[in-house]
């Protein structure tokens, strides 16, 4: 684009602004029932459950017929060697590299399983700190209200 092209097009630009104003607001639209919204998101304690323990049933499933894979990989690749196969060396490359990427797996289940028995827990706790505090305050009220003669 040449210099006077780029002038022309800011020149264009501003004259079509010339007079108005513009405003571009980012936001959810309107609740059509009238309540308010916080937000979407929603989790429960068994839902958090339910995705920790169908991580852990992953982990436990992959780990087990992982192995069965990379033990048919390896019995495969030692026969074709046996063979005079240039392919069995592969497939034991590939089967070793599998090894590798098993892990790598199982070690995002077993996080993702952890860390979601930690945030059940965690929430728990901060469930039993907020209902203390709200009787707390409940208490406070209800000391202010007798006091007022209510």
């Amino acid at each position: 684009m040449a210099w006077d092209e780029w002038e022309q097009l800011k020149s264009e630009a501003q004259q079509r602004q010339q007079g108005t104003t513009h405003m571009q607001l980012n936001q959810l639209p309107v609740d059509p029932g009238g309540g308010s919204t916080q937000g979407d998101l929603k989790v429960s304690q068994k839902d958090l459950a339910a995705i920790g323990d169908a991580a852990y049933e992953l982990n436990q499933a992959f780990e087990h017929f992982s192995d069965l894979a990379r033990m048919s990989s390896i019995a495969a690749g030692d026969g074709l060697k046996g063979e005079g196969y240039a392919i069995g060396s592969a497939l034991d490359h590939v089967a070793e590299r599998w090894v590798d990427q098993v892990r790598s797996l199982l070690d995002a289940t077993a996080h993702i399983s952890n860390h979601l028995d930690y945030t059940k827990g965690a929430h728990a706790g901060d469930e039993v700190y907020i209902a203390g505090t709200l009787s707390s305050i409940a208490t406070l009220d209800q000391g202010f209200d007798e006091r007022k003669g209510s």
